[in-house]
């Protein structure tokens, strides 16, 4: 192949490849296959927590996670602080944002009231039985399992999916945001939301 083709191949490659990323966007339409959504009514840090609490103009940013996550939760929880201190006032009332702890066994309501503290006092955890989560991460299409792991002390970790679901107080998924180490992908899909 001359110099020249293997250049055209090149410039080919490149203006796919800025289409593509220019096309892309890290958050969905919440009609892909498997996702459900639906009521969600767990043990909290308030009590119990239930969709079917939020007011009529308010939305929950809810995510999967566990609170011995060394990297991917901590980040996904600091994006949505981000993302909602980056609101106006009145819209960020209207943000409610919630863990649900995947890992029951080691995170009781009192140590997700400890760990969301340091991501702000309007956050909520919650977690419930093994069945509990499993019913609603069937219907939100979350993924999640146990990992021995020998080497570290806690003696396993949580691998699981990492998106960020926008659900409103019936339940329905407005959108769903794929993981994203910065805040603007959540932004952009809130702000479509709310209708900033």
């Amino acid at each position: 192949m001359t110099g020249r083709k293997v250049g055209m191949s090149l410039a080919v490659v490149g203006i796919l490849a800025t289409a593509l990323l220019l096309s892309w966007k890290p958050w969905q339409a919440a009609n892909e296959e498997g996702l459900v959504g639906g009521p969600i009514e767990l043990p909290a840090t308030t009590g119990t927590f239930s969709l079917s609490d939020l007011g009529d103009d308010q939305i929950a940013v809810v995510f999967f996670g566990f609170t011995w996550c060394p990297d991917v939760c901590p980040m996904a929880l600091s994006v949505i602080r981000q993302a909602r201190q980056a609101l106006p006032e009145d819209q960020r009332q209207r943000v409610v944002p919630v863990l649900i702890s995947v890992d029951p066994e080691r995170d009781s309501v009192e140590r997700l009231k400890e760990y969301l503290a340091f991501f702000g006092d309007d956050f909520i955890g919650a977690t419930g039985s093994k069945a509990q989560l499993e019913e609603v991460g069937k219907r939100y299409n979350v993924k999640w399992r146990r990992q021995e792991s020998q080497d570290s002390a806690l003696g396993y970790t949580m691998d699981h999916s990492a998106s960020l679901y926008l659900v409103d107080a019936e339940g329905r998924v407005m959108q769903r945001v794929l993981h994203s180490p910065t805040p603007g992908p959540l932004q952009a899909a809130l702000e479509k939301v709310l209708g900033g």
